[in-house]
């Protein structure tokens, strides 16, 4: 009998103008229902953002719904695979926003930093005139990053703005190019955006984040070191999207590298 096909896990999101997202839920959720999808869809007026998992076909069938609504049809999606599906169940929440910020007036749409193809990351940032920041949270750093990048130490994203206000006349104390990165993307629309709107100019980040660049780029030539946090039970992915050996504390849920303890466990 042959090996049954692995499980497509589709990463994805897209700003967009939806005038009623919580009319485009149902439709949505009951679709993902009958395909036998599961994971986490959230919809807001900006747009679209999740990672959903299942079969091959069933995955298609949601994208090309999703690719229908309006503003979707450059949807961006990135694709890995899991032994099994990463998810418990199937849900799709309307928001405030697809990725909490807290900065009303920030409008990817209008304006964000300048994108960066996987293959030409590497010489960007080894430049060293250029500000390298990683725009993940503290528990996500902390199992892989790039080598010389800032980590903000924040807890949630919402953190972001403040940890750059305080901490702007530090890192630009000389004008200097600023190149950010995150997981799939879409917290670096916003945080480029912001930066914009804080009157930097040159700012770039990675187009299809961490996850395309191990996809893309050889580990012979990637600079990633570690693994790279999912917010699934896979825990973590390493080059060319191999499943990672990062485990998850139960107690806390923060990463915990391979052979390693999480710090919870001696308070």
């Amino acid at each position: 009998m042959p090996e049954p096909a692995p499980l497509k896990v589709a990463a994805l999101y897209r700003f967009a103008r939806f005038a009623d997202p919580a009319a485009l839920r149902s439709p949505l959720l009951a679709l993902c229902e009958a395909q036998g999808i599961k994971g986490t869809l959230l919809l807001a007026r900006e747009g679209i953002n999740g990672t959903i998992a299942g079969r091959a076909d069933g995955i298609a069938c949601v994208l090309d719904h999703i690719r229908a609504l309006p503003g979707c049809a450059d949807l961006d999606v990135k694709f890995s695979a899991a032994p099994a599906i990463p998810f418990g169940r199937m849900k799709v929440r309307v928001k405030r926003e697809i990725v909490t910020m807290g900065e009303p007036a920030i409008d990817p749409l209008a304006s964000v930093g300048t994108y960066v193809a996987a293959q030409d990351w590497n010489a960007l940032i080894s430049d060293p005139e250029v500000l390298v920041i990683d725009t993940r949270n503290a528990y996500e750093v902390a199992i892989g990053t790039f080598p010389g990048a800032i980590d903000p130490g924040t807890r949630s994203f919402r953190e972001f703005p403040a940890w750059f206000r305080r901490e702007r006349a530090n890192l630009l104390a000389k004008p200097r190019k600023v190149a950010m990165f995150c997981t799939g993307g879409i917290r670096c629309e916003k945080s480029t955006a912001f930066l914009k709107a804080e009157g930097v100019e040159e700012v770039y980040h990675l187009q299809g984040g961490i996850l395309r660049y191990l996809e893309e780029v050889p580990p012979a030539e990637s600079l990633w070191q570690g693994e790279c946090f999912v917010f699934d039970e896979r825990v973590a992915l390493g080059h060319e999207l191999a499943l990672g050996e990062s485990a998850l504390c139960r107690a806390c849920g923060a990463a915990i590298p391979a052979g390693g303890s999480c710090p919870c466990s001696d308070d």
